[in-house]
């Protein structure tokens, strides 16, 4: 259950989104609401700060408007005193394939949040210092999903941290209901599924841990019937897995 506080700042951030249409607003209201994954990081300290976001698959750029959202309050002293201070943004550049999410987020977020329309795969990444990827990467090939990931350890800059959202494809029913909702939303936004290149938890740990990465686990499907984790990686030394 949202407090108060959370319950502020979620009608903060979503309300950046009424100049794009009642859709953009209602999807940024839902989204922020009803996901844990914005709340942890901010809650749990997981951002770190100072830093510069790389935001691959943004869509609306929600995490954009959050984090100003949560920078705004913050400095009106309507803040948590068991939260740690939100970090401190030096620049944030979103990627999105779809145009109306890029347009939406424009029409929505002030000109320094730069937000790009380009497909993951292939645009220039440039670098910074944490890369954000949440419920993306299966929507495209195995191989693909490597090849981002290669290119994402790649610009991260030294100290810098991966954020990477993954559903656990041996999680169950929990699992064939994300899917399921996956499906909905993607219908309700025009747009067609595809096939779909899941992976079991421990399948991501291994990749990642192939790739360099050091890299631990953390549940984020808190209030939500979803198998979700949160993968929290750093580039190392391949093989110092922790779930």
């Amino acid at each position: 259950m949202s407090t108060d506080f959370e319950r502020r700042l979620i009608a903060h951030a979503a309300a950046r989104y009424k100049v794009a249409g009642p859709y953009a607003w209602h999807f940024a209201r839902g989204k922020l609401g009803g996901d844990p994954v914005f709340v942890a990081m901010l809650r749990d300290g997981l951002l770190p700060s100072p830093t510069t976001i790389l935001d691959l698959g943004c869509g609306e750029a929600l995490l954009a408007s959050w984090l100003l959202a949560a920078a705004e309050l913050h400095a009106r002293g309507d803040w948590p005193a068991d939260w740690p201070a939100p970090p401190r943004i030096e620049a944030y550049r979103g990627i999105e394939l779809q145009p109306r999410d890029v347009a939406r987020a424009r029409c929505a977020l002030p000109a320094v949040f730069r937000v790009e329309r380009g497909d993951i795969r292939d645009a220039a990444l440039g670098k910074a210092g944490l890369v954000v990827i949440l419920d993306v990467l299966h929507y495209i090939a195995l191989a693909d999903q490597r090849r981002v990931l290669e290119r994402v350890r790649a610009c991260l800059q030294p100290g810098g941290t991966l954020l990477l959202r993954v559903g656990d494809a041996a999680g169950g029913l929990p699992f064939r209901i994300s899917l399921a909702v996956d499906a909905l939303v993607t219908r309700l936004r025009g747009q067609s599924l595809g096939r779909l290149q899941c992976r079991p938890l421990s399948a991501w740990l291994a990749e990642l841990s192939a790739l360099g990465f050091a890299v631990r686990a953390v549940p984020m499907s808190a209030g939500t019937p979803f198998a979700n984790h949160l993968l929290i990686a750093h580039p190392g030394d391949p093989g110092r897995n922790a779930a």
